[in-house]
């Protein structure tokens, strides 16, 4: 607005007295000044004020003395005293007539048909026409405003454009909106004085005379304004009147600025308003232009930076204006840049190439004080020309290359200048477009490698630029320029896009004239490690580097060895874990295994030592109670860190055998013995409490200890460390006086050794260690394990075995390895221990059963018992992975020799994997069957229990009943329905032998549960039917022998059939399922088809076991009945043709059987007192026939079956 350059605008002092209403400064202000607030101020004078203070009053009196002298005071009262009702009702009739003619073009019912031009209508009027002259014009262009749908015009109005008659102007314009409000709304009013000339003047007069609608106007311009406001004349007149009125009110500039950048429109209004600020205080860091537009482009708010950069984007299309806010404010950027530059410096470079100086030509230093501000203006830079699309003139280019150049102090501030130069080089490579220009880079590159090292000591950081160049030049060798990218974009904080075809000058530069890929490798390993490297050490650091030489085997193709490089930064780390150090420990485990080629399979890199190894591990595995020390928990990262290396490797050495195998290459394995020395279940349970400072670490170590060391991963294990480790534990230990008497290691010792008269001493002790923490029981471990075998005497109370068993299970939590060794050894039976045998731990892998091989005496101590258990089942699992990778590590390697050795025979190379593969699977099910076995003979009572009268069957009385006088199949299903009404002989239920039977239970059930082939497995050796009512009611998962029972059936050997059938009987009457139903049935029908194949001692041999078990069926089952008894007849009939002629009471019995097999309810109640018939005669004819005893025995069945059925009722 151009137009309005000669008047005099409102100053701000003016405007603040106004908004204040200071008199007192008013009354300073001079009469040009005064004569534009006329109308507000005559308007305060005249007006009833709402304030009847004496202050106010004083002030008004003032006001009134200011105004008396002034003699344009009179015009504005005359306007004053117009009836504005009724201007405001012919008004609103104008304005109804405009709507109704949808348009301006319609007689003016305000103003009569004008004689001469507006200016001399003006000009001759009273008070009243000039307000009805003004308000028509006015009206006229607010309603155009309304119809032009967006469109800017400009309106030539002469009343608004007369120089003579402005003042009067406004001051007709501003009584009328501040009589006619409604009429004439304040923000409306402003948007058409935009569309006239002078409007910014009319504008900030109108303001002033209402200070209070400052924001409001405000507000409504920008929300009105275009998206871009360079692009139109309109934009460009909104932008000039809002920088007017915030000139005239500079305390809300900076929110005028929010608001633009709220509504994202007008954004040259925005860079205008910042450059107009002025701030307070000239010792800013970072200029207040600098900080609006790096907030606008690298802010989170996507919108704003896209409606940023489209205003860069439009403003570069238009020719260089000087009034263009974009080259005011790219003008303004230079200048700071320049003014923070050493000194004025040349792109040439001298011939002699003297750069070592210092202080030579072109270097000078950037001072300390400008870092801070340096860094602020490339990063603005890059945004402008990364995000926002800024092509940068020739010599903003120069200046930039200048900045990025020079040498910044040794300070951390310095460090991050330096990086931000380096990463806009990359970003940007047009920058360099001369020879000149590129030498310069060259040697400010080449400074950079020689004083890394310096100012990583001066500066105090551990992530110099050293690291930074080194990563690059390792990028561009392997060429992953788009990690380069990502490396860029990442330090500067900005996603910008890069062609990667933009950096082959600058990788030609490092890969041919500054790092060739020797000197990277070489110079990488000379890099000191990071002290205490941990994630809260950012930055780009060596291990950064060093990862993505491993990743590009530049290590082993150049023959540099690293093993010592990483195994110093695996120790000198520190929690919480840098998110590095578990790719780095990967990529090498890949670089040890794998070589870098073909051609050349002995190029990797060595393994980290076993000594070297050792080393870390020798304080916790020494003493594992180190730990309670800060200096262990220091070191807990490095530990697990080694761990993980460890198993890793390992892991991976078994998945590569393949590939090794065929380039004829074996690395070597970590021993056993190393693996024993580590406490791994130890170092575990300390990384469960430190999952938030390990990142990912402890779930890759679970991982590892699953496949590898499932027998550390058992779940009552974890399980057990919520019990040990659990709030009562805690608050036991809390409640523990401080003086309390610890016990040493030797008086433990002591007071088992002179068990059974030391036993409320011992009980004492091993309450006290209860109180302790698993780790503090490490160093009692050997005492207590070593004196397990005292506590089989028969004195020795049960309290201490279970006392005993809860310290055993808190330390099997931290040592559980070392522990199981050193228990099956103190478990041995005496004969074993006069010869000294001592099993290690691969013994124990290799045969599992050695567990089971203790003194006898454990079998009847069930807290002992439980122990055995736990160890039988870890070496067990323990015993599969073992043999698991044994076979896995041997296997690849023996089929490449037999494939030598066999060439020409096609199929042979397959058939020994497959061989070492069944036979694997084969010793493992017979490994697993075995201990099953044992432990089922384990259950039996022996024979001094036997005599005792503690049977099995007397011992399960709780859940089958009393045992009547009958054969044991039919009693089963008596004692169901008797209950426990006899009396438990000898202990009963609370025996030991029934403890250690519950416990063998559990166990089974959960090798049955995790592989049910172990159960079809043990159950076709069969086992003595006495265990069968211990196994079905004691074992849940027992009801899987259903689905294999029909197999077991069809067996040609009669002992598993036998098995078979009465296995199915306790099923049945345990499970009555409709699957056991369908089970049954084959069961009555197999043995109906026996009676017919089988021969007369077969016969014998078969039915006398099985039928009772027809008992059961019916029970459980009461549709069988009919099968049952036909079976039942028809057994008996076949038999009785056969001795025939021998007993002459067998037709008389066979008749009885068909009349109760018709009528077997109305002869029940009348045979009742018949039940001990058969069983007298039975014992009368006990060595008569074998038929006959079938005989016998049928109806004895059928008896038991009309039993159970009166029971039943």
């Amino acid at each position: 607005m151009t137009d309005s350059a000669g008047l005099q605008f409102v100053s701000s002092f003016a405007f603040e007295a106004m908004q204040k209403v200071d008199v007192q400064r008013l009354a300073a202000l001079s009469d040009p000044e005064l004569r534009l607030l006329l109308p507000c101020l005559v308007r305060m004078a005249l007006c009833a004020p709402a304030d009847q203070s004496q202050a106010w009053a004083e002030d008004k009196k003032l006001i009134l003395r200011l105004l008396s002298g002034v003699e344009a005071v009179n015009s504005i009262v005359a306007l004053l005293s117009v009836d504005f009702h009724a201007l405001e009702q012919d008004a609103r009739k104008e304005q109804q007539l405009r709507h109704k003619a949808g348009g301006s073009n319609v007689e003016s019912i305000l103003v009569s048909q004008l004689q001469h031009g507006l200016t001399l209508e003006f000009e001759h009027s009273d008070p009243l026409r000039r307000l009805r002259l003004t308000l028509s014009e006015l009206l006229a262009i607010m309603s155009k405003v309304v119809d032009s749908n967006g469109e800017f015009f400009l309106k030539s109005s002469e009343l608004f454009e007369s120089p003579v008659y402005l003042e009067e102007v406004a001051d007709v314009l501003c009584i009328l909106q501040a009589e006619l409000p409604s009429l004439l709304p304040i923000v409306d009013v402003a948007e058409a004085l935009l569309h006239v000339r002078n409007g910014d003047w009319f504008l900030c007069l109108l303001v002033a005379n209402v200070p209070d609608s400052f924001n409001e106007v405000c507000r409504g311009l920008i929300k009105n304004g275009e998206r871009q406001d360079e692009e139109s004349v309109g934009g460009r007149r909104r932008t000039e009147a809002l920088r007017q009125l915030c000139q005239m009110n500079p305390s809300q500039a900076l929110n005028i600025r929010a608001m633009v950048v709220e509504e994202c429109h007008l954004p040259g209004l925005g860079v205008a308003l910042t450059l107009d600020y002025k701030p307070d205080t000239a010792d800013e860091a970072v200029s207040p232009l600098v900080s609006y537009v790096s907030g606008l482009l690298l802010g989170t708010n996507s919108k704003v930076r896209t409606w940023f950069s489209m205003f860069i984007r439009n403003g570069q299309q238009r020719k260089r204006e000087s009034s263009s806010v974009l080259w005011q404010m790219r003008r303004q950027l230079l200048l700071e840049l320049v003014a923070i530059l050493p000194r004025s410096r040349s792109t040439h470079v001298p011939n002699d190439g003297a750069i070592d100086d210092e202080g030579g030509f072109g270097y000078s230093g950037l001072r300390e004080e400008h870092v801070v501000k340096a860094s602020a203006l490339l990063r603005l830079y890059c945004a402008l020309m990364g995000i926002a699309g800024l092509r940068p003139t020739d010599e903003e280019a120069e200046q930039l290359l200048q900045l990025m150049t020079s040498r910044p102090p040794a300070t951390p501030a310095g460090v991050r200048f330096v990086s931000l130069s380096f990463c806009k080089l990359l970003a940007f490579p047009t920058l360099v477009s001369t020879p000149e220009q590129e030498q310069l880079m060259v040697m400010w590159l080449s400074w950079m490698i020689k004083e890394e090292e310096y100012f990583e000591s001066a500066a105090g950081v551990s992530a110099s630029f050293g690291e930074m160049l080194l990563l690059v030049a390792m990028y561009f060798h392997s060429n992953q320029l788009s990690s380069i990218i990502e490396l860029v974009c990442s330090t500067l904080g900005m996603k910008i896009a890069i062609k990667p075809s933009s950096l082959s000058k600058m990788k030609t530069i490092f890969t041919q004239e500054i790092f060739t890929e020797q000197v990277v490798t070489a110079h990488a390993v000379r890099v000191a490690v990071t002290n205490n490297l941990s994630a809260n050490i950012t930055g780009f650091l060596p291990i950064h580097c060093i990862y993505q030489l491993l990743r590009s085997r530049a290590f082993t193709k150049h023959k540099v060895s690293i093993k010592d490089w990483i195994y110093r930064q695996l120790c000198e780390t520190n929690t919480p874990i840098h998110t590095q150090l578990i790719p780095l420990v990967d990529v090498y485990i890949n670089s040890i295994l794998t070589p870098a080629s073909k051609a050349n399979p002995e190029a990797t890199n060595q393994p980290i030592t076993e000594q070297e190894i050792l080393s870390v591990f020798q304080a916790s595995s020494a003493q594992g109670d180190s730990s309670r020390g800060g200096r262990q928990r220091n070191s807990i990262t490095t530990q697990l860190l080694i761990l993980y290396y460890i198993l890793s490797y390992e892991e991976n050495l078994l998945a590569s055998t393949k590939q090794l195998a065929l380039m004829q290459k074996k690395p070597k394995s970590y021993s056993a013995a190393l693996m024993d020395q580590i406490p791994i279940k130890y170092l575990v349970t300390q990384a469960q409490g430190l999952q938030q400072e390990l990142g990912g670490l402890h779930s890759a170590l679970l991982r590892l200890l699953a496949i590898n060391y499932p027998h550390l991963c058992l779940v009552e294990d974890w399980m057990c460390e919520e019990v040990v480790t659990g709030t009562l534990p805690l608050l036991r230990k809390m409640m523990l006086p401080s003086n309390t008497c610890r016990y040493t290691q030797s008086q433990l010792h002591q007071a088992f050794q002179k068990l059974p008269s030391s036993s409320p001493k011992l009980m004492r002790i091993l309450e006290q260690l209860t109180l302790l923490t698993p780790g503090d029981l490490i160093p009692y471990s050997e005492s207590l394990t070593a004196s397990m075998a005292l506590l089989l005497e028969p004195a020795v109370p049960r309290r201490t075995l279970q006392t005993l068993n809860k310290l055993w299970m808190g330390l099997n939590t931290v040592m559980p390895r070392r522990l199981w060794v050193m228990t099956v050894n103190a478990l041995q039976p005496s004969a074993k221990l006069l010869r000294q045998q001592t099993y290690t731990q691969n013994d124990l892998m290799v045969d599992p059963l050695i567990v089971l091989r203790c003194d006898h005496r454990v079998y009847r101590c069930p807290p002992l018992m439980d122990i055995v258990l736990h160890m039988l089942n870890g070496y067990l699992l323990a015993s599969k992975a073992y043999l698991h990778s044994h076979l896995k590590e041997t296997a690849d390697f023996d089929r490449q020799n037999q494939t030598v050795s066999n060439l020409g025979v096609p199929g042979q190379p397959d058939t020994p994997e497959v061989t070492r593969e069944e036979l694997k699977n084969a010793l493992l099910a017979a490994q697993d069957s075995a201990a099953v076995q044992i432990l089922l003979e384990v259950c039996l009572p022996t024979s001094e229990e036997q005599q005792l009268g503690c049977s099995t069957q007397s011992l399960l009385r709780a859940i089958r009943g009393p045992v009547p006088a009958k054969t044991e199949q039919s009693s089963l299903l008596l004692r169901a329905k008797e209950g426990v009404r006899d009396a438990e002989p000898e202990g009963g239920l609370l025996s030991d032998l029934r403890e250690v039977q519950c416990l063998i239970c559990c166990l089974l059930h959960q090798m049955f549960i995790a592989d049910p082939n172990i159960a079809k497995l043990v159950h076709f050796q069969g086992y003595p039917q006495p265990l069968l009512p211990l196994t079905v009611s004691g074992i849940p998962s027992m009801h899987i022998c259903l689905d294999f029972i029909p197999e077991l059936l069809a067996q040609p050997q009669l002992e598993k059939q036998i098995f078979a059938i009465q296995l199915l009987s306790y099923l049945c009457i345990q499970y009555a399922l409709p699957k056991s139903l369908s089970v049954a049935r084959l069961a009555v029908s197999v043995m109906g088809t026996l009676l017919t194949v089988l021969t007369r001692a077969k016969r014998f041999a078969f039915f006398m076991p099985t039928l009772p078990c027809l008992v059961a069926f019916c029970q459980a089952f009461p549709p069988l009945y009919e099968d049952v008894t036909g079976l039942l007849v028809q057994v008996g009939q076949v038999c009785a043709s056969d001795v025939a002629t021998k007993a002459r009471d067998i037709d008389p019995l066979i008749a009885r059987l068909q009349y109760l097999k018709e009528k077997p309810r109305d002869t029940s109640v009348e045979g009742s007192n018949k039940l001990e018939l058969p069983q007298r005669t039975a014992e009368k004819l006990g060595g008569a026939d074998p038929d006959v005893q079938i005989c016998y025995c049928v109806e004895a069945t059928f008896m038991d079956i009309i039993s159970s059925t009166l029971h039943g009722l």
